[in-house]
């Protein structure tokens, strides 16, 4: 089993690499959106909200960063921050190609070891830069659902957001999250099988004092199928597992007991 803050299957360059690709497309599916209609995966935010809380969380990120921060920055020190000053959506378009260029500037200038304040016990460049790949990735799809624009995101950065996120929920169950702390117990199992790459299998395990998971093709209590970006989408609420472009064999509502209780601690 591994942890967020274990080595991504993404080398350090290509998430440096994949923050950019991700903003551009995220911007893509912006130009000519309505900027406020609400996102239906996200339904306090506006597409607009979206996207300024992405580009803010890639200047927090640029700032821990640039300056090494050995404890957590306010928001408030983040120049930029809270977004451009115009509501022209061009002003919007380049506050996020500005901000996403900056902060992997400082990425690659840090390179992946530098120690840096993160929020698990791994402090290095290499936690943001996998960090932040996600982040703008899942948030894409959040943008291209409020703009009914297609998404597709490559397999090898689809499979590490599945990777990534159960370590994610494996650590609020460690520090004690209540609804994470429920994904234990009786023996049930969990295979996700994506059915367009070979090998992208994932088999999550109850155990009695936690969950654990590993790359496996093995009868579970709920299998879900689909391609590997369906997948990555369901896995983070972004897809409905009733959706037709997925399948549920099995025990769906253990499923929807995952669904439910697996958080961002």
């Amino acid at each position: 089993m591994t942890s967020p803050s274990s080595v991504s299957s993404l080398s350090y360059d290509r998430c440096c690499d994949e923050i950019l690709a991700q903003t551009d497309a995220l911007r893509a599916a912006l130009d000519g959106a309505d900027l406020g209609a609400t996102v239906p995966s996200c339904p306090d935010w506006t597409l607009r909200e979206l996207a300024v809380h992405v580009g803010g969380a890639h200047r927090w990120v640029g700032e821990i960063v640039r300056t090494r921060a050995a404890e957590e920055v306010p928001e408030d020190k983040v120049s930029g921050f809270e977004g451009p000053d115009s509501e022209d959506p061009a002003a919007l378009d380049a506050w996020l190609a500005e901000g996403a260029a900056a902060t992997v500037a400082a990425l690659r200038e840090a390179g992946p070891d530098a120690e840096v304040w993160t929020w698990v016990r791994e402090r290095r460049t290499a936690f943001w830069a996998r960090r932040m790949t996600h982040e703008t990735a899942v948030h894409r799809a959040d943008a291209a659902l409020a703009a009914r624009a297609p998404y597709e995101v490559d397999a090898e950065v689809a499979a590490d957001t599945i990777e990534e996120w159960l370590g994610i929920v494996a650590l609020a169950q460690e520090e004690g999250d209540p609804e994470a702390a429920e994904l234990r117990g009786g023996g049930r199992s969990l295979h996700l099988h994506a059915t367009d790459v070979p090998g992208a299998e994932w088999l999550i395990e109850f155990g009695e004092d936690r969950f654990t998971w590993r790359h496996a093709h093995e009868k579970a209590t709920v299998a879900l199928r689909g391609t590997l970006t369906d997948l990555m989408l369901v896995f983070n609420r972004r897809l409905e597992p009733t959706d037709p472009r997925v399948e549920v064999l099995g025990d769906a509502a253990l499923l929807d007991f995952w669904l439910d209780r697996s958080s961002f601690g």
